[in-house]
C-alpha cells in the first residue's frame, strides 16, 4: 500500500452513492488515476464539498496492489475555470480535452508536460478562441501519446516532402505523404499547405505564431479526424464541439 499527494484535474466523475463519488483524474506526477472518494459529497469533510468535472485540486490518494480503484483521502479545490460554466463553446472544448486524455493516455503513465499543457489551455479558454486552445492541446496529447504527426518528410517513404498548395495526410502512416497514385491507394486526405504550416509552428514550439481563424479551424479538424482514426471511433464530445459541420471532418472507409 502506498499513498501520495499530487496536483490533479478531474476528467470524469460518477456518483457512487448519495455521499460518495468515483473519479478519473489526470495527476501531474502519476498520470491518469481512477479512484473512489468516500464521503466526497458531504458538506463537511476532506473534499471541498465534492469533486467537480474540469476542476483542479490538491489530492491525496492511497493505491493498493491488485485493485483497479485507488482511494482518495483528500481533495482540496485549487482552481475551477469559471469560463467553462459561462460559455458553451469553452465547455465543449474542455470536455473534448478531457476525452482526449481519457482515451489516449494509459492509467499510471506520468505525463507532466501534458498536465501542464491542459492547465494552460483550460486557462486560455477564457481569453482565446476555443478551437485555438483545442488545436494546441490536441498537438500536445498526440505527441505525449506517441502519435506525433510526421511533418517534415514523407511519412511512408521518408523522402523529402513535395511542396504544393494541396498536400496529402495519411492517418495510416501518421503524417503527410507525397501525392500521386501511391498516395491515392493509401486513402489520404487532401489538406491545404497552410494547415501544414500551422502544425509546423506548433511542432517548432512557435505557438505564439499560430494564426487564428479558418486556418486554425482546419488544423484542429485534421487532428480531430486523426484522433478518430487512431481510436477507431468518435470521442463522445466530438460532435458537440464541431457541431453541424462535423461532416467536414475526413472519414475513411472501414
Amino acid at each position: 500500500m502506498a499513498d501520495f499527494r499530487d496536483d490533479a484535474i478531474c476528467i470524469r466523475h460518477w456518483d457512487w452513492s448519495e455521499t460518495s463519488q468515483t473519479v478519473s483524474l489526470l495527476t501531474r506526477e502519476h498520470g491518469v488515476l481512477r479512484a473512489v472518494a468516500k464521503g466526497a459529497k458531504r458538506e463537511k469533510g476532506s473534499f471541498s464539498g465534492g469533486i467537480e468535472l474540469l476542476t483542479r485540486g490538491d489530492v491525496i490518494a492511497i493505491v493498493k496492489p491488485n485493485t483497479s480503484l485507488a482511494t482518495l483521502t483528500s481533495w482540496d479545490l485549487a482552481e475551477n475555470f469559471p469560463v467553462l460554466r459561462t460559455s458553451l463553446k469553452a465547455h465543449n472544448a474542455g470536455m473534448y480535452m478531457a476525452d482526449l486524455v481519457g482515451h489516449l493516455v494509459h492509467e499510471g503513465d506520468a505525463h507532466p508536460l501534458l498536465f501542464d499543457e491542459m492547465l494552460v489551455q483550460l486557462r486560455r479558454l477564457g481569453r482565446a478562441d476555443a478551437l485555438d486552445a483545442v488545436l494546441r492541446f490536441q498537438w500536445a496529447a498526440l505527441c505525449e501519446a506517441g502519435y506525433r504527426p510526421v511533418l517534415d518528410r514523407d511519412a511512408r517513404t521518408n523522402e523529402p516532402l513535395e511542396r504544393s498548395d494541396v498536400l496529402c495526410f495519411s492517418p495510416r502512416f501518421g503524417g503527410f505523404v507525397n501525392t500521386g497514385e501511391a498516395g491515392d491507394r493509401l486513402q489520404t486526405w487532401r489538406v491545404r499547405a497552410e494547415t501544414l504550416d500551422q502544425l509546423r509552428r506548433l511542432g517548432a514550439g512557435s505557438a505564439d505564431e499560430v494564426v487564428s481563424g479558418a486556418a486554425v479551424d482546419r488544423a484542429a479538424r485534421l487532428l480531430a479526424a486523426y484522433v478518430r482514426e487512431i481510436l477507431g471511433r468518435d470521442l463522445p464530445s466530438l460532435r458537440a464541439l464541431f457541431g453541424a459541420d462535423l461532416a467536414v471532418l475526413p472519414v475513411l472507409p472501414r
